[in-house]
């Protein structure tokens, strides 16, 4: 099933039927390990109603965290955008280390939901979006969801230093997430595509895509090292890192427009603006 966030309230899809869940808080839903079982529970007693046609982006308290380093091709793409700063290295050796790159994304206000504006940065010259298959985990540390994100980046700034990674990270619009959540006891099969298209002045301007099964790290080994010594009370989303990157030769232009999709979840339609 596929859990929306509306200005209403959240809304199920579930059977071909739109069901709305509007007197129960968004918070207190994703919050529980037993996320679909609640669903089921609550859309068996739930009004049918009109496919909404306003999404925001599904989160209120919950942070996004991301996960780096995950796939060959952004081991390669960071080892090339900083070797010049002498940090190629540092993401050859966290390629193949045990504890995993996680660093925190974005918090809610940060956040930009479907058909949003998703931002460059003023002092940046090279910037990419980063299509990622994200993860719902509960406040106990489960994974309950599945959904699109886009990790936008900032390549010559985190290039220029590794130490500068938040910068070229966190910021206003640098996180887009949705359009929805698909809610399943199992996890997207390894032959799940991942897709990115960017189009330009109504011109592709870059294709790409890969599967889930060129993640190197396995989903709940993320999750442990998340949730060793943080809480969240509300639960979180986290990013799995990128293996589709645009050449080196490419940076996102303001008007840009970038569509996100995964097989079973959806996409998510982003507009690229510069502050």
């Amino acid at each position: 099933m596929h859990l929306f966030r509306t200005p209403r309230g959240p809304v199920v899809l579930q059977e071909g039927e739109h069901r709305a869940l509007f007197d129960i808080a968004w918070d207190a839903l994703v919050v529980r390990d037993d996320l679909r079982a609640v669903l089921l529970d609550h859309v068996a007693k739930a009004p049918i109603i009109e496919a909404p046609t306003e999404l925001l982006a599904p989160l209120e308290g919950q942070e996004v965290w991301a996960a780096g380093v995950t796939y060959w091709r952004s081991r390669a793409a960071r080892m090339e955008e900083s070797k010049e700063a002498g940090g190629g290295s540092f993401y050859d050796r966290v390629y193949s280390a045990e504890r995993p790159e996680l660093f925190f994304k974005a918090s809610g206000s940060r956040v930009v939901g479907p058909g949003g504006n998703v931002r460059i940065r003023r002092d940046s010259k090279w910037n990419v979006p980063e299509p990622e298959l994200t993860l719902l985990i509960s406040a106990g540390g489960k994974i309950t969801g599945y959904t699109c994100g886009n990790d936008m980046s900032s390549r010559d700034i985190e290039g220029q230093n590794p130490l500068y990674l938040p910068q070229a990270k966190v910021y206003d619009g640098s996180c887009a997430i949705g359009p929805c959540i698909l809610v399943s006891e199992t996890p997207p099969a390894p032959d799940t595509a991942i897709k990115i298209r960017i189009t330009r002045a109504g011109n592709e301007a870059f294709a790409g895509a890969t599967t889930v099964s060129q993640i190197k790290r396995e989903l709940p080994s993320l999750v442990e090292f998340l949730y060793r010594e943080n809480t969240f009370p509300f639960g979180c989303l986290l990013m799995t890192g990128t293996g589709v990157i645009p050449p080196d030769e490419f940076t996102l232009a303001q008007g840009d427009e970038i569509e996100i999709e995964i097989d079973g979840i959806g996409i998510l339609k982003n507009v690229v603006a510069r502050s």
